[in-house]
């Protein structure tokens, strides 16, 4: 009887865990949400500025890795993931370079760089916002007062993507608590910042996606039985309604804003394969590890160059008419 029992309980375990597993397979390639309506660039054209134009990029390691050049790793900066080579390097700066763009970083250990968690944005713009417009490297500003960035990128790392719940409207901007409520809250006040400075074009660049057995098989099996609000699948259909919000134009983070100098670049969607799943279809690490491969960097950088080029020249028009 004893016996009996016990292989019953071991063979609803492996029965339950080959279940989750097979359902982890299939989330990762769960389909997007129902469409949302994008900012429209198509009419702007794909061409580089005719002028120089200086950017500034805040990031931790995904970001820095995207900008290096494909090679044996090399930091410019010790410790900070601001990378001149990676074995997973996408290229983009030399793209931006050879764009007319001259890009500045502000990574780990320095103040402008450091703590780029959703819940970190609120304050960051709101007290160092004349550091970051400065900013040449890290902490460095420019020695000429006169000079700024015109563009200032910005990106959270892929563990954003790790979304626990909804939580609660109307949300916390600063709260550590990683819940739709708080990031809608966070991206919404940052909207004040940007509307105070129309003569720079702030892009946001959604966190890259997660790998889909980021929490590990044992780790999903406890959540799918006790909380299933926080399984694999759960997560990565959140993680796609809160990207989709940040780039929707009707009915999310930017509809009813009237200036046209905050862009949303979807990093999350390329990754994702444009909706063919909720979670990374470039792994890195023989598919254990969220930071994305250089094949997946190389085609988010050259199609974000293209974005970029499109997104200055709107910009450049909006100014133009602004000022007639």
């Amino acid at each position: 009887m004893f016996t009996s029992k016990i292989l019953f309980f071991i063979t609803a375990f492996v029965l339950i865990a080959v279940i989750t597993g097979g359902c982890t397979e299939q989330d990762n390639s769960s389909t997007r949400e129902s469409k949302v309506k994008t900012l429209d660039l198509a009419h702007y054209k794909d061409s580089k500025p005719d002028r120089m134009f200086r950017l500034l990029f805040i990031h931790h390691s995904c970001g820095g890795i995207w900008l290096a050049d494909k090679g044996e790793a090399l930091e410019i900066v010790p410790n900070s993931c601001l990378f001149a080579r990676h074995p997973y390097g996408g290229g983009l700066r030399a793209l931006l370079e050879q764009n007319n763009y001259e890009v500045h970083e502000a990574g780990y250990n320095s103040v402008i760089g450091d703590k780029t968690d959703v819940c970190d944005w609120n304050a960051k713009f709101r007290d160092r916002m004349d550091s970051i417009l400065r900013c040449d490297r890290q902490d460095a500003l420019y020695s000429d007062a006169s000079k700024k960035n015109q563009i200032v990128m910005f990106k959270s790392c892929f563990p954003a993507n790790a979304i626990e719940s909804e939580g609660k409207e109307p949300g916390n901007p600063d709260s550590p608590d990683i819940t739709t409520a708080n990031y809608k809250s966070a991206y919404t006040k940052l909207l004040g910042y940007f509307n105070a400075h129309p003569d720079t074009l702030f892009v946001c660049v959604t966190a890259p996606p997660l790998v889909a057995s980021y929490a590990g098989r044992f780790t999903e099996l406890k959540r799918r039985l006790s909380d299933p609000e926080k399984s694999s699948k759960a997560v990565g259909e959140r993680a796609r309604r809160f990207n989709n919000w940040l780039k929707d134009t009707e009915k999310g983070w930017l509809a009813g804003y009237k200036l046209k100098n905050v862009v949303v670049y979807d990093f999350y969607d390329v990754l994702t394969g444009y909706g063919a799943s909720n979670y990374t279809l470039y792994p890195t690490e023989n598919g254990r590890d969220s930071h994305p491969s250089a094949e997946g960097n190389s085609i988010a950088a050259r199609e974000f160059v293209q974005f970029l080029n499109r997104a200055v020249n709107r910009f450049r028009e909006s100014q133009y008419l602004n000022n007639k």
